[in-house]
């Protein structure tokens, strides 16, 4: 069979109406602001650019169509995704910075048709922001989700939810929360977990500090958030009750992904300013790309952005085909958050001392793809689950020998 790694023309053109916009438009910003968004203007920021964007043609390229997006499945996001996030505020300028971008796409599977139209369609259209609630300070639920401790209760009218959350990406002007929160069973149970939606201005629900990262281009923090006796009405369940770990692979497999197609888009970019740097810069008689030791670094990250592409293609080829696809989500995950690591921190020693000054982009790209080796899953994590699943492949395959 034929394997054809080609876009529709359709997809291509946005790709390239995208690449335009994010480097005239939005790019001049965040070099203003070294990639501050907050110092950059905040919500006023995201609006204008998301104005902006719609002009362009390129806003919301992953919603549903009736939503005002341009529908696209996984592996069709990714040439636009990595152009967007060619600039650490091009995701916000497209609307599709996390966690907004994963939240559209979980909505768009679970939601029922009221709660697509309360909560979806403001949140595609750019009218608000939202924020996912499952993170806990320790002994709650971290990398191991099942450590839930947040609970929910049934009450007269609905569900009354208590629990404190923390690293709550975009908590601070989220227009609504979706909640991870205990329906039944114990901390440490794989299920019993439920998820809610409910508006920010819910009685109960209060924003606390920022916790203060090393990235600075995701609007809203990272916060600590509490939820104090939040009563919420039965329609409020997103899906069904006690389904919500389920539902939550809905969104964080492809939410990983799109995190690597926006992340891989970064790392081009420190990587294009290394090599214009060194194809002209002198030293040692000769122009630095010349050098042995710049030629390795180049062709280091020249491997590392192909692998990745072709890992994150594997992965979202799955997921458009409706699997699963944790395996390969895993894979493409670790590789990549490792990877573009890599490539800026090359692309940094290519440099020599503008490298690591504000002069040049790659001090803040630097600072802003660190985390993703822990956001999303620490690589360990990953790694765990991938050994794990080839040891039992391993011992089905001897039983089944038997």
């Amino acid at each position: 069979m034929a394997i054809d790694l080609s876009y529709p023309p359709e997809v291509q053109r946005l790709a390239d109406r995208t690449r335009g916009f994010v480097r005239d438009r939005v790019l001049p910003i965040e070099d203003a602001h070294d990639g501050d968004i907050t110092a950059a203007g905040g919500d006023a920021l995201r609006k204008d650019l998301q104005h902006a964007a719609r002009e362009a043609g390129v806003f919301t390229p992953h919603a549903p169509t009736e939503y005002g997006g341009h529908g696209l499945g996984m592996v069709n996001r990714a040439p636009i995704f990595e152009e967007a996030g060619y600039s650490l505020f091009g995701p916000t300028a497209l609307n599709i910075a996390a966690p907004d971008e994963g939240n559209v796409h979980m909505l768009a599977h679970i939601a029922d048709p009221e709660q697509k139209q309360q909560f979806l369609a403001p949140l595609a259209r750019g009218e608000v922001r939202s924020a996912f609630a499952m993170t806990e300070p320790a002994p709650g639920a971290g990398s191991d989700p099942s450590a839930l401790t947040t609970r929910a209760v049934r009450a007269e009218g609905g569900w009354r939810i208590n629990g404190h959350k923390w690293f709550i990406t975009g908590a601070d002007g989220a227009g609504f929360f979706i909640i991870m929160a205990r329906t039944s069973g114990e901390p440490g149970d794989r299920g019993g977990a439920t998820m809610f939606l409910a508006p920010a201005e819910t009685p109960g629900i209060r924003v606390g500090r920022h916790i203060d990262t090393l990235d600075r281009s995701m609007l809203g923090g990272h916060c600590e958030v509490f939820f104090d006796d939040v009563l919420v009405p039965d329609s409020a369940v997103l899906g069904a009750v006690d389904r919500g770990f389920e539902y939550a692979q809905v969104r964080l497999g492809p939410a990983r992904m799109t995190h690597v197609m926006r992340w891989l888009g970064a790392a081009r970019r420190g990587h294009d300013v290394a090599v214009a740097r060194v194809a002209e810069r002198r030293g040692f008689g000769s122009r630095l790309g010349d050098l042995g030791m710049i030629q390795q670094m180049i062709a280091d990250n020249e491997i590392d952005i192909a692998a990745t592409r072709a890992l994150l293609t594997r992965a979202c080829w799955e997921l458009d085909l409706g699997e699963p696809a944790a395996n390969a989500t895993s894979i493409a995950k670790t590789y990549a958050a490792e990877a573009i690591f890599r490539i800026i921190d090359r692309s940094m020693q290519m440099c020599g001392g503008l490298g690591v000054s504000a002069d040049l982009p790659l001090a803040r790209l630097s600072r802003e793809v660190r985390p993703f080796r822990i956001y999303d899953g620490p690589s360990e994590v990953h790694r765990w689950a991938i050994a794990k699943r080839a040891v039992s492949a391993a011992r089905r395959a001897q039983q089944d020998m038997k």
